[in-house]
């Protein structure tokens, strides 16, 4: 539960690991240190872990005399916990005064604060609300288009005013250049992190026009990330740096329009180092994969690239550990190479339950790999305990080593319900409360069904 490492109870904080939520806690009415520590927990996600010598309690005493709800607090620390370093008094306080002070309610301060948490970081007062009046227009300007879709006479973006008022520099840029991207499609959460973010793509003029110009021409989607990555990629880098890139890859054995290929399916491919290209592209032969295979793998999940040459072999050895043989590492690598995104913990958790708990042997999960990727708790477990309580009441014939991996893990919920639980008449709201996890079998069964569906 603990996820504030305090030291002491005044200001000898070394270290304040904030847990990253997948659900908000309720957050007790006195923020004392033992209170906070109390109230973020519940999460499966890596903490991230920030040194500071402050108190985090004024600024969590703060954010709630301000009206921030428990959820809206939760998620600004997960976002963007170094928040929690700051000093209330002389660095958040003045802020959301002078946000106040310009007309904000308070359900738009709260609200805006908790979507971008990291306009509180800017320096000063005046930055502070120059990036809050722009983020509420796209907000309110976008909440507007989606009731009104482009009415006649529909009145133009306050943003647009905002823009011919900006002073010359990178700060007056990027809120020009957020904007062009906005009008394009760019959804807000990728406008938000590029308007706080100290990364370059937004801060040019000419060279930032230039290079949207040649993402658009690329063919990629404003609506999605990748535009977003490729944009990054073509501002930071030169024509020239950018053909090395690409010649690297050809020296490796790709064709000039598979490099593209890609770039497009995964723009980052084209920031790494020769070095770590070429280290990669060595590390997978290694691994028992030739050349072709090594091609394939990289054409198929390019993303691999960004895996350490520790973290390959690492991952390598954790199959060979647990059984599986070289032919079929190099068959699961070539089938499923986000594989070495996998921690060995994990693997070992999953195979163990795989192979011990329901007697699905190894030459199983190395048919589907996939399988792998799978949450535990949340998608292998459940599904595996509605398949033991068939096979408990002999609703199942010939047992687990006639029932295919793919049957039960690979399809979606609908299709898995229909398969194992829908057929079972008197039985199905039991299945259903197994499969949901609702130990008292109180969900009705309909209403379940359309959750499952969706």
């Amino acid at each position: 539960m603990s996820s504030l490492i305090l030291h002491g109870k005044r200001c000898n904080l070394r270290i304040i690991s904030v847990k990253l939520m997948q659900n908000a806690s309720a957050f007790c009415n006195s923020f004392s240190s033992a209170s906070v520590v109390e109230s973020l927990g519940l999460t499966t996600k890596p903490a991230v872990s920030i040194t500071t010598k402050g108190n985090p309690d004024p600024v969590l005493s703060l954010l709630t005399s301000y009206g921030f709800t428990d959820s809206q607090i939760s998620r600004i620390i997960s976002t963007y916990p170094r928040l929690l370093t700051l000093d209330a008094e002389k660095s958040l306080l003045p802020k959301l005064q002078a946000l106040q002070s310009r007309g904000a309610s308070s359900s738009e301060l709260t609200e805006i604060v908790s979507k971008v948490p990291k306009i509180l970081g800017k320096r000063g007062a005046k930055s502070t609300g120059l990036y809050y009046d722009f983020i509420k227009d796209i907000i309110h300007n976008d909440k507007d288009e989606e009731e009104e879709e482009e009415e006649e006479g529909y009145k133009s973006s306050k943003c647009e005013k905002i823009c011919y008022s900006l002073p010359v520099g990178k700060k007056g840029n990027k809120i020009r250049n957020v904007s062009a991207l906005r009008e394009l499609g760019v959804p807000q959460r990728f406008l938000f992190t590029l308007l706080i973010s100290k990364s370059q793509p937004v801060w040019g003029k000419e060279k930032f026009e230039e290079s949207v110009k040649k993402v658009v021409d690329m063919g990629f989607d404003p609506t999605t990330s990748k535009f977003v990555q490729a944009l990054h990629v073509v501002y930071e880098m030169s024509e020239k740096t950018i053909q090395d890139k690409v010649n690297v890859y050809k020296s490796l054995g790709f064709a000039e329009e598979e490099v593209w290929e890609i770039f497009n399916k995964w723009p980052y491919s084209l920031k790494f180092s020769e070095r770590k290209i070429t280290q990669t592209f060595e590390t997978l032969k290694k691994c028992g994969l030739v050349e072709e295979e090594v091609l394939s793998v990289l054409k198929k999940r390019p993303e691999c690239m960004r895996a350490s040459e520790e973290k390959i072999v690492n991952c390598v050895e954790t199959f060979l550990g647990l059984g599986f043989s070289g032919d079929e590492v190099v068959a699961m690598v070539k089938c499923f190479p986000t594989c070495f995104g996998l921690s060995a913990e994990t693997v070992k958790k999953k195979t163990e339950f795989l192979v011990k708990e329901m007697n699905w042997s190894l030459k199983d999960v190395a048919a589907i790999p996939p399988v792998l990727g799978y949450s535990l708790e949340k998608r292998i477990v459940p599904r595996c305990n509605v398949i033991k309580a068939l096979l408990s009441k002999g609703l199942i014939r010939g047992g687990k080593r006639n029932l295919p991996m793919s049957s039960v893990l690979t399809s979606s919920n609908k299709v898995f319900v229909n398969r194992f639980v829908m057929k079972h008449g008197n039985l199905v709201p039991e299945l259903m409360a197994i499969f949901t996890g609702d130990k008292k079998g109180t969900h009705h069964t309909s209403t379940t069904m359309k959750n499952v569906a969706a």
